[in-house]
Parts: C-alpha cells; sequence; structure tokens
C-alpha cells in the first residue's frame, strides 16, 4: 500500500511540473480555434456582406497573431525529454507523464488544424476555394515564424501590440541570418506535412459521421 501512495504521490508531483505551462499555452491555442469560429462559422459566409466591419478585421487580426500559439505546443516535447533526463521512473513517465504530453500536445495540434479548417471552410462557402491551399502554406509560414520569434526570442502575441518595435527589430534581424530562416523553414515543412495528413483523417472521420448519421453503411 505505501508503495501505492508513494508512486502516487510522485505521480502527482510529475504532473504538476509542466501544469501550470500546460494550462496556459492549452489557453492561448484555444484562443485561434474559437476566433475561428467567430469570423468564420458562426454566421453563413454566403449571407455575410463584402468587405467586411472594421471589427471583422479587428478579430481577424488577433486570429493570425495568436495562431501560432497552437502548433508552438509541439515545440514544449522538449519538456518532456527534460522529465526523462530527470531519471523519472519509466512506470511514472509511461502511466503520467507519457498520456499528459500526449493530450496537451493533440489539443493543442488539432486547435490548429481546426482554426485553418474553419478559414478553409469560410472560402470554400464564398466560391474562394482556389485560395485555400496558398492561405494554408501563408498560415504554416506565419505560424512558424511566431513559433521561432516565441520560442528562441521568447516573444508572445500580444507584443505585436505591445512592443510592435521590438517585433520587427527581432523579426528582420532573424530573417538576415541563415540559422533562423533554416528553422523557419524546416518548422513551414513539419508544419505542412502534419497538417496535411491531420486534415485528411479529420475529414475522414467527419465523412464516416454524415454517413452514419444518413445510416449509410
Amino acid at each position: 500500500m505505501e508503495l501505492i501512495i508513494s508512486w502516487l504521490r510522485l505521480s502527482w508531483q510529475v504532473l504538476a511540473i509542466n501544469g501550470d505551462r500546460i494550462v496556459w499555452n492549452t489557453f492561448l491555442a484555444v484562443i485561434p480555434l474559437m476566433l475561428s469560429i467567430w469570423l468564420f462559422r458562426w454566421q453563413n459566409p454566403q449571407r455575410q456582406p463584402w468587405p467586411r466591419s472594421p471589427l471583422w478585421w479587428v478579430i481577424f487580426a488577433a486570429f493570425i497573431a495568436f495562431l501560432p500559439n497552437a502548433p508552438y505546443i509541439l515545440t514544449d516535447i522538449i519538456h518532456y525529454f527534460k522529465l526523462v533526463r530527470q531519471g523519472i521512473p519509466t512506470s511514472v513517465m509511461i502511466f503520467t507523464a507519457t498520456p499528459q504530453f500526449f493530450l496537451f500536445l493533440n489539443v493543442g495540434w488539432q486547435c490548429y488544424v481546426m482554426s485553418l479548417l474553419n478559414a478553409g471552410y469560410y472560402l470554400e462557402q464564398r466560391q474562394w476555394s482556389v485560395w485555400i491551399f496558398p492561405m494554408e502554406l501563408i498560415a504554416h509560414l506565419l505560424s512558424a515564424i511566431g513559433i521561432y520569434l516565441g520560442r528562441f526570442l521568447r516573444l508572445n502575441s500580444w507584443h505585436v501590440v505591445t512592443d510592435p518595435k521590438d517585433v520587427g527589430q527581432n523579426l528582420a534581424q532573424s530573417l538576415s541570418h541563415h540559422r533562423p530562416l533554416l528553422a523557419i523553414s524546416v518548422t513551414v515543412v513539419i508544419l505542412t506535412v502534419f497538417y496535411w495528413l491531420t486534415k485528411q483523417v479529420n475529414l475522414g472521420l467527419v465523412l464516416r459521421w454524415q454517413q452514419v448519421r444518413r445510416g449509410a453503411p
């Protein structure tokens, strides 16, 4: 019994190590998803007037600024490997830390994928389907830049408003060196491949769910 209590206590401590970070980063990842629902799904895009209202563009700018927070969560896998290096017992890693990070990473990534799917739905409904793929590539590029600024330069989405000069200077300096450009390019490739795979799975699940609702075999 003491062994079980000790194991549970250690598991709780492991969960708590990254608990605050996971809660905060998950909150930031959910923001662009919620904004995408308001922007692209709240009303029938075919009936929405164009050009859009100033409020719509303000929310859209916030959506772009916060979007990188969703795929940024994937980089938090480094904290999982930090736990591994700390010599946490294998059973705790398998049954506690691994499920925690698996759920955490998947929630953040799905927020990113669903946000772009909502944007694609909006374009499709307005008969602008030809722009879906370019939109996705631009989103991957902007997200890769945001991930670099957040992970390596420790900048946050709100710095675009609170300190735009510093963000601009850091971005210009980063894009003038080979290493940051390489890191951003690799990130774009990773986001593009992972997004395409996840998109196919999500759309397949939606299609299957629709078939089940219609009673199809």
